[in-house]
């Protein structure tokens, strides 16, 4: 199997990842805001990893060579899930979600500058036709413009930043450094965040579930991405996640009551067929060209 589609596959596995947490955030949003959320999440995800690293025995592949780069990718990446927990608790997730999916616009526009990678007709015309997709489903009204909005689309600048650097990283840092200095950087952030003003919520009853479940997404949704995008470029891995939108419309739908016309099946399609392209052709040309 091709290291892309074997990257399509491990992306599956994200958007599986981060529709879990999407559900959870929004159940968890009534008890905790979105700095605890991103505090006890990456509490849960450091024991995991701690954990994880212990039994493997790989701590001795946890470096501190490129410790500044880790921090400014988890600070973009940080201040982008703080604006999706917030987007998810006042927006139908549907249309959060996007809004996020401009994501791969932006990391093709910034990778050849960050990254040094070649800008592709396949991967323009995949993202481009994606993101025509995504405006079928959100239909943004422009003279409406609310916070909710706002955090919807900022977010999705923070995460391409994100993508782009964990790119990079990929090529000289192992995937448990990536997590670990991911965990433990969030965690710092989030306790300096949601402390600020002395009080730090603390989860009970249900909530604890919902706080571990997104804590475990998340890790695993970053393994997974993570994963597929050391196996093939960020401007061919990400136009993938556009398959998150209907799948987030339908659980929308059926967990909270939240509209579903004809245009997010119209949407989808578009999007569904701009990921096929991109992934078809993009294949088929590292083929012809091995």
């Amino acid at each position: 199997m091709s290291p892309t589609l074997r990257a399509a596959f491990w992306m599956i596995g994200s958007i599986v990842s981060f529709t879990l947490m999407a559900v959870a955030g929004r159940e968890v949003s009534n008890s905790l805001d979105t700095f605890e959320i991103m505090f006890f999440r990456s509490l849960t995800g450091l024991c995991i990893m701690f954990v994880v690293i212990t039994a493997t025995g790989a701590w001795s592949n946890i470096t501190s060579k490129h410790w500044k780069l880790h921090g400014v990718r988890n600070l973009a990446h940080f201040t982008g899930q703080n604006l999706w927990f917030y987007a998810i608790t006042v927006l139908p997730l549907a249309q959060v979600f996007a809004f996020e999916f401009t994501t791969p616009i932006w990391v093709i526009l910034l990778s050849p500058l960050l990254l040094g990678e070649r800008i592709t007709r396949v991967g323009v015309a995949a993202a481009v036709l994606g993101f025509f997709g995504v405006l079928i489903v959100a239909r943004p009204d422009p003279t409406e413009i609310s916070p909710g909005l706002v955090a919807a689309a900022s977010c999705a600048i923070a995460f391409a930043l994100t993508a782009i650097l964990t790119r990079k990283l990929t090529q000289t840092e192992t995937i448990a450094t990536i997590l670990f200095y991911l965990t433990v950087t969030q965690l710092v952030f989030g306790l300096i965040s949601a402390g600020f003003d002395g009080d730090i919520a603390i989860p009970r009853g249900i909530a604890v579930f919902w706080v571990v479940g997104i804590g475990c997404a998340g890790l695993l949704a970053h393994f997974c991405l993570t994963t597929a995008l050391s196996l093939a470029p960020a401007n061919i891995v990400m136009p993938i996640d556009f398959a998150r939108l209907p799948t987030i419309a339908i659980v929308g739908m059926v967990l909270y009551r939240e509209t579903i016309d004809i245009w997010v099946f119209v949407g989808a399609i578009i999007i569904f067929g701009a990921n096929y392209m991109n992934i078809t052709l993009q294949n088929r040309n590292r083929t012809a060209s091995a």
